[in-house]
């Protein structure tokens, strides 16, 4: 019983160093999810961006065609 106790404890040892090394590298790099957040923001404002762009061609369009029909 005491073998399967020390191999018990072995991985567990094994488990937290690993998990701590996980944390430790991902508080280098600022954090989990990150390079998500980054790639949110920069997806939202290239979103935006179509968006107004978009808005204004349409207003331009309208604009042309009242003073062609006018």
């Amino acid at each position: 019983m005491a073998v399967v106790w020390g191999v018990v404890g072995v991985f567990a040892a094994v488990a937290a160093a690993a998990f701590g090394v996980v944390v430790r590298r991902g508080r280098g790099t600022g954090g989990v999810g990150s390079d998500e957040r980054a790639a949110d923001r920069e997806a939202h404002g290239r979103q935006q961006r179509y968006e107004a762009e978009r808005h204004g061609d349409q207003g331009d369009t309208w604009q042309r065609g009242r003073e062609a029909g006018g």
